[in-house]
């Protein structure tokens, strides 16, 4: 609040509900790019019939089938990156904000940035190199679905080296303080000279780092999940789903795990700063890192899922479809609360716009459904399996199954909760809006606050608005 100015007195019979910290990411930009995404998906679909209409041949082949394969999935990026870019630059002007750490206004002469850019330029390339390697290293990215993000990746190392250079020379230019973690990880590998030891700093290159290896783990994962969930998407013959309430609602949840992954990909690529999307500070809690990796591969692989692994919560439980096979109404009603809750996840995805990762803090989200709660997609993810696997219904009539599926899947939610604590005090730490946004949601969130409520009275303790009446504020100062 800013010094000699005063609020508008309230009378002491108003009960005026306080509004939340507002939205470093508007509405705008994540409907663009669903927007953009959806028209992608429209055209491959459709592509028969415009191939028909245009007398196209020969490249995308004879037959004229739709487009669904890995490449269209990828292309799929550009067609929803590019509505929210242009979004974010043209309407947003989010080029335009003190966070991107530029000033448009006072670019400085090349003879100064260009030895800058060097460092950097040896830093970016560096740290390439060395998730390279780690990629070669790891045996799990050359099989399976992940051999298709390390074809992509491979064929993106030329271009990404030849356009960092006019990229880094252009915005060095502009920014305020051009010597960020990438730099002094160049000055460290360097050393010696002009640079000199000690003149980089090792905080900021574990800063560097952290952004880094969740762009560089995350990032792969995403794109190999691309493909699959596309293809079924672009090729599923609406015709037959009509009368079919499982298969239509798989092919609607399908559609909306592909709008968050899509969106969620370029979320990962699009760290740029001139879209203020750039990563301000990677999770620096191990807890965090840990409660995140646990839920993706490779270490999924060997504690959750339905192979009679660690936390396998679905032994001998067939599912929804199974148990309500013989009551069409009440397959209409359950795949609908299913498609619900997919949607409220790909709901807290698409709000995200650009600024999309795990671990990460690139700005404060409060729009959406993240109105309701902190953590709407790890809410409706948990609902969703409890609902579609019934873990406490088993085909082999075995009360042990059923107790162990049922107390497996606790432990998932309960990594899952342990994820979204360390998420917040990551946040927490990093941003005092976030703290606004966080104590808001206490008292007022629709999810969250009866929650906070209930934890608060089975614990003994008062309220924040409670405190608040006691002379303390009920929300952070900003």
């Amino acid at each position: 609040m800013g010094l000699g100015i005063m609020a508008p007195l309230v009378p002491p019979t108003t009960s005026a509900r306080p509004a939340p910290p507002a939205s470093d990411v508007s509405t705008g930009v994540g409907l663009a790019g669903l927007a953009g995404l959806i028209g992608w998906i429209a055209f491959c679909r459709s592509y028969p019939d415009i191939a028909g209409a245009l007398a196209l041949e020969g490249a995308l082949g004879p037959e004229r089938g739709v487009l669904s394969g890995p490449y269209a999935a990828l292309a799929a990026l550009l067609f929803a990156a590019l509505p929210m870019a242009l979004w974010s630059v043209l309407v947003d002007k989010v080029h335009l904000r003190p966070s991107t750490g530029i000033d448009w206004r006072r670019p400085r002469p090349l003879a100064e940035v260009l030895p800058i850019a060097v460092v950097k330029l040896c830093g970016l390339w560096a740290t390439w190199a060395i998730l390279a390697a780690f990629y070669g290293l790891a045996r799990w990215y050359w099989e399976g679905s992940y051999l298709f993000a390390m074809q992509v990746l491979t064929f993106a190392v030329v271009p990404l080296v030849a356009l960092s250079v006019p990229y880094v020379i252009w915005l060095d230019r502009y920014l305020v303080e051009p010597r960020d973690g990438t730099w002094h990880f160049g000055a460290a590998l360097l050393g010696g000279g002009a640079i000199g030891r000690g003149t980089w700093d090792g905080a900021a290159i574990a800063r560097h780092w952290r952004a880094w290896a969740i762009k560089g783990f995350f990032g792969a994962f995403m794109i190999s999940i691309l493909p699959a969930g596309f293809a079924q998407v672009v090729e599923a013959d609406l015709s037959r789903l009509a009368s079919d309430p499982v298969g239509l609602v798989g092919l609607l949840v399908t559609l909306l795990f592909v709008i968050d992954v899509e969106i969620g990909t370029v979320g990962y690529l699009l760290t740029l700063r001139p879209l203020d999307s750039h990563i301000r500070s990677g999770n620096p809690l191990l807890a965090g890192w840990l409660a995140a990796l646990l839920c993706y591969p490779p270490f999924v692989w060997g504690i959750i899922g339905p192979d009679r692994q660690i936390l396998s919560y679905e032994i001998a439980a067939p599912g929804w479809a199974h148990w309500f096979a013989g009551n069409p109404a009440l397959l209409w009603a359950w795949g609908a609360l299913l498609v619900f809750l997919t949607a409220i996840y790909a709901w807290a995805t698409v709000v995200f716009g650009i600024r999309f990762s795990n671990l990460t803090y690139r700005g404060v989200v409060t729009n959406g459904p993240y109105r309701f709660t902190r953590h709407p997609a790890y809410l409706a993810k948990n609902l969703f399996w409890w609902a579609s696997v019934l873990p406490f219904l088993v085909t082999s009539g075995s009360f042990a199954d059923a107790l162990r599926n049922s107390v497996f899947l606790l432990v998932v939610n309960a990594i899952y909760y342990w994820r979204a604590r360390t998420e917040e005090a990551h946040l927490l730490a990093e941003d005092p809006k976030y703290r606004a946004y966080h104590a808001w949601m206490a008292e007022q969130g629709l999810i969250t606050a009866p929650l906070v409520r209930l934890g608060r009275w089975l614990s003994g303790q008062r309220s924040a608005a409670a405190a608040g009446a006691q002379g303390a504020p009920p929300f952070p100062a900003e």
